[in-house]
């Protein structure tokens, strides 16, 4: 069995460069259009992967040639794919984003077989789940395989790490089946009802969230880093300095490196720092999984910060 289980989506990115996001009604010349593997559960278990993590996925693709492919991708990657199930006569998941010449995206997701991933179709992974010593996890499935995970997981004391991305507001119950909570500042808000705009309302947040059963609360705040708070005391831990080309995939390797970090014994401000040369990498190249990096790309750059 895996040391890392990430459960989540598989997306077929459709991505498109545009100078700027058009208003309603307005025609914009776009380039550089690409079919790029993506989803965020995809993400974060290819960027665990990359970092040498002990990892299985659980997921559901479509029965069409990216689906076929993707698993075969996922494998040659080092990531163990036999939970990896193709759903037939369905397309796999797809998203539509547009990337502008900030470096800033935009996103449109269709689930198609992310939809199948259930409490019901995880039945026969539960075991892979209370055998793991970590669950990474979304929101981009349905709910009801999360929480089924969760609850799994939390009764076999894996430690249950989520990101709670796209923003939605989220049950009691769930919450206080997860031991670490990744979100933005959007997502904090959602969670919490607190506008994150300093490390004062940063921490206000994290306090909700504490208050609700979760021992480590980690607000990604973009450029500036993390705020990171245990036992009600926070404190940001600044990210890398880097010029951004797509942040598509920043949040997601992020994760899968903050979780391999972990793994590896990594104090959590280590893993932290580990996470964030990852991201600042991941930054400054094209795409989902076209930009995450290698475990050896991940160790020059701190390197060189050095």
């Amino acid at each position: 069995m895996n040391k890392l289980v990430v459960l989540g989506s598989v997306n077929a990115d459709h991505v498109l460069q545009v100078p700027s996001f058009p208003r309603p009604g307005e025609t914009l010349h776009g380039r550089n259009y690409q079919v790029i593997p993506g989803g965020k559960g995809a993400n974060q278990a290819v960027a665990a992967a990359r970092l040498h993590a002990d990892i299985g996925f659980i997921a559901c693709v479509g029965d069409d040639s990216f689906g076929i492919n993707i698993r075969e991708n996922f494998r040659m990657d080092g990531i163990d794919i036999t939970a990896v199930k193709m759903q037939p006569n369905c397309p796999t998941g797809i998203a539509m984003i547009q990337v502008s010449d900030s470096g800033e995206n935009s996103i449109c997701l269709s689930a198609e077989a992310n939809a199948k991933l259930t409490a019901a179709a995880i039945e026969l992974d539960l075991e892979r789940i209370r055998q793991a010593d970590y669950l990474l996890m979304q929101l981009e499935t349905p709910l009801c395989g999360i929480e089924k995970a969760a609850q799994v997981a939390k009764a076999a004391n894996t430690v249950v790490i989520l990101n709670p991305a796209p923003a939605r507001s989220l049950s009691d119950e769930l919450l206080a089946c997860v031991d670490i909570i990744t979100p933005n500042e959007t997502e904090a808000e959602v969670l919490t009802g607190v506008t994150v705009i300093d490390a004062d309302s940063a921490q206000q947040a994290a306090n909700v969230l504490h208050a609700k059963g979760i021992k480590i609360v980690m607000i990604t705040l973009g450029a500036k880093g993390v705020w990171l708070s245990q036992d009600g005391c926070g404190d940001i831990i600044a990210g890398f300095s880097v010029e951004a080309t797509d942040t598509t995939a920043a949040g997601d390797t992020f994760n899968g490196a903050f979780v391999t970090g972990l793994l590896e014994d990594l104090a959590l401000e280590s893993a932290v720092k580990f996470a964030h040369a990852a991201a600042a990498i991941s930054v400054t190249r094209f795409g989902a999984q076209t930009s995450i990096p290698t475990r050896k790309e991940v160790e020059d750059f701190l390197a060189q910060q050095e």
